[in-house]
């Protein structure tokens, strides 16, 4: 029986913008760490480099969505190469400041014009969902698939960003993240048969904001949670590490988290699962959060390491559940946006996360900081249970965008099966 992974990647053009969107990906994962590592190293001031890393991480949740909403107004080419070149002059200037020493308040302005990056995830998925609209067996393996290349660059993206930034020099990380970014994104754009036509909007048509979906809302909540889980921890595990005399052993240990994830993800896309996405999906959150508690008993890095193996297997079946329920939710003509709003609850949560998190090791110490990913995961289990009945049944589609789908062939099949049955 051939492999569902190889049977998607038959269609013309896809193995090549898969390729372009791995490269486009690697910032998400080296920037932030890449900026904190290059400002710790050069002035020694953590305070300053976790504001920085927080302003890209506030300054991304606003623009991307912003960004994402023009794409499908106007297709990915026209958007995302602009703006890539003002993430590209903002991310050298804010390089040419550090390293002349420039005033704090230089480094917030050019951090914060980094974050109109644009959420080259979305782009891909985006991308799938053109070529297999109506072939939810297809469109489950590819979302499956991007979870793992989402992992592979978590897996590998802080190790290169750290390692470059301590051992060649300071700026050396978030160079790279720039110089893959470019790459990625204008590889991606140059593929124009992939690329989805863009839906301008038409006379008199009101622009409402997605966020007006009741089953989005509960996705991007739930996310918020889920990435103070992710954030939090990040910087616990870096602080614990360092309480048991191996700091450097922290980015294997979560690379192991990340590795757990990538293993899951890679099963989840060959199962042929059948039922409602939305208990899936509910299922997936209940198991992330009880998938915390561990954490709490590990006394030593190879427990931890293990415990935190064991968490990841949750993530990306998740993730790609979530993925499903956003198409379903969300008009087609808005689909990038959509899928962008899920990575801004990330991103807001991961803010959250590391803050609270950083707190809580201060004040005392690692093992207790562990608490903030539990209450976390907790947090997403009550956001599901109180939610997962409005991800049931997807919002109607309005006359036009029915005549438009119907047009391409899509018919009017919007339930949660046809994503992911």
């Amino acid at each position: 029986m051939p492999s569902p992974y190889r049977a998607i990647f038959a269609a013309p053009g896809a193995a090549s913008f898969s390729v372009a969107g791995f490269f486009g990906r690697m910032p998400l994962s080296m920037m932030g760490i890449g900026i904190v590592t290059m400002i710790s190293q050069v002035t020694g001031r953590y305070g300053l480099a976790g504001a920085l890393s927080a302003t890209l991480a506030a300054s991304a949740a606003f623009l991307g969505p912003l960004v994402s909403r023009l794409v499908d107004r106007h297709g990915q080419r026209r958007v995302l190469r602009p703006v890539t070149l003002v993430s590209l002059a903002a991310g050298a200037g804010l390089l040419l400041c550090v390293q002349r020493g420039a005033p704090d308040w230089t480094y917030f302005l050019f951090t914060a014009a980094i974050g109109c990056v644009p959420s080259v995830g979305a782009m891909i998925r985006a991308r799938w969902a053109e070529i297999y609209r109506g072939e939810g067996r297809s469109l489950h393996t590819a979302y499956s698939w991007e979870s793992i290349v989402d992992e592979v660059c978590f897996i590998f993206g802080p190790i290169i960003s750290i390692g470059l930034s301590t051992t060649w020099f300071p700026e050396a990380g978030p160079l790279l993240a720039g110089v893959f970014l470019a790459i990625g994104v204008f590889w991606l754009t140059a593929q124009r048969a992939t690329e989805p036509r863009p839906h301008p909007r038409r006379g008199g048509e009101r622009d409402a904001s997605l966020l007006r979906s009741s089953g989005l809302r509960v996705l991007v909540l739930a996310f918020v949670a889920t990435g103070a889980v992710f954030g939090s921890v990040d910087v616990v595990t870096v602080a614990f590490a360092e309480e048991q005399g191996h700091k450097a052993a922290a980015s294997l240990v979560l690379a192991v988290y990340a590795l757990g994830s990538c293993l899951a993800g890679a099963v989840f896309g060959l199962l042929h699962l059948k039922g409602e996405p939305s208990r899936r999906w509910l299922l997936g959150v209940c198991a992330m959060a009880v998938s915390m508690i561990p954490l709490l008993l590990a006394g030593n890095l190879p427990l931890l390491a293990v415990a935190l193996f064991v968490a990841g297997l949750s993530i990306a079946p998740t993730m790609v559940t979530t993925m499903a329920l956003v198409e379903a939710h969300v008009p087609r003509t808005k689909l990038t946006e959509g899928m962008t709003w899920t990575g801004t609850g990330l991103a807001i949560g991961v803010a959250l996360g590391s803050s609270a998190a950083g707190w809580v090791v201060d004040a005392s110490g690692a093992e207790a900081g562990y608490v903030v990913p539990v209450v976390s995961g907790a947090a997403a289990v009550v956001v599901g249970l109180l939610g997962h009945r409005r991800l049931r049944t997807p919002a109607p589609k309005r006359e036009g965008q029915r005549e438009r789908d119907d047009h391409s062939g899509v018919g009017e099949q919007q339930d949660g099966e046809r994503s992911v049955a």
